[in-house]
């Protein structure tokens, strides 16, 4: 099988099938906007999927949750869990690691600092990890929310709090915001080698052509005799902006700069 490895999700997921309510149809856009062109390539294809309506806004608060069932969702990498609430309410959230089924979890600013409880920033110690992190109170997390990740709590300041976020930067996000605590479950994720090309194709993902394999005119990189290289000091995208090796790809002007109190580390020592 060339090296292919998979997750055991037997061991990981309670085996229940989704719950009819809170899962719908999703068509397939292929990488191509409401104008039918490609936006975004490599993309078409894949096996069909149902989509999980995931509650990332958590308004349900002081109302204590109970852990159903720990699921596979086919639209990201991290496990959800359905969650029955006290007043019978059910809905699909991003479960934390090593959180079972019939644990608890309650979202509350008196919450304590245990595993898969949500309160706001503010509230949650130096040195804590959280996930599914808001960037404004109650717009729903927006921040570490894929398999495995987590954010570092490193200071509370002047009504801000300072995270480290997956890719090494430190930023400044305003305490009233909410946070989940715990890590992302599926840490295993990052292990999965894909083996061979079909299955990357069940993925949804089309071939990827390297630009030094193209002409000049489809590429910067393109051209020249035989196997050359790209024959530029900096690699380049297809349509000319700096990419890959380390290279700093950022907006001057990007409206988020104020609250970025340490760049994150780029290149191989990451």
């Amino acid at each position: 099988m060339r090296g292919m490895s998979r997750i055991e999700y037997r061991k990981l997921l309670s085996g229940a099938t989704p719950h009819k309510p809170l899962v719908r149809g999703k068509k397939s856009m292929a990488g191509r906007n409401s104008f039918g062109r490609i936006t975004m390539r490599h993309k078409g294809g894949g096996h069909k999927r149902r989509f999980r309506i995931v509650d990332f806004y958590f308004d349900k608060k002081n109302v204590p949750a109970r852990i159903a069932s720990i699921e596979y969702d086919p639209t990201r990498s991290a496990f959800i869990a359905l969650a029955i609430y006290r007043d019978g309410a059910k809905r699909y959230v991003l479960v934390p690691r090593q959180m079972a089924v019939g644990d608890t979890f309650v979202v509350s600013e008196t919450a304590p600092i245990e595993r898969g409880n949500r309160l706001p920033l503010g509230k949650i110690p130096v040195g804590t990890f959280v996930y599914n992190i808001e960037l404004k109170p109650g717009g729903g997390g927006k921040i570490a929310r894929s398999a495995g990740n987590y954010a570092e709590v490193v200071a509370q300041d002047a009504g801000y709090t300072h995270l480290k976020l997956p890719s090494t930067e430190v930023r400044r996000i305003i305490s009233t915001a909410w946070a989940s605590v715990g890590e992302a479950s599926n840490e295993e994720h990052r292990l999965v080698v894909i083996g061979k090309a079909g299955r990357s194709r069940w993925m949804g993902r089309r071939p990827t052509v390297r630009g030094s394999a193209m002409n000049p005119v489809d590429h910067p990189h393109g051209g020249g005799e035989g196997r050359s290289g790209r024959g530029l000091r900096r690699a380049k995208s297809m349509w000319g902006k700096p990419t890959g090796k380390g290279q700093k790809t950022r907006r001057p002007k990007k409206y988020s700069n104020v609250f970025v109190v340490s760049r994150r580390r780029v290149g191989k020592r990451k």
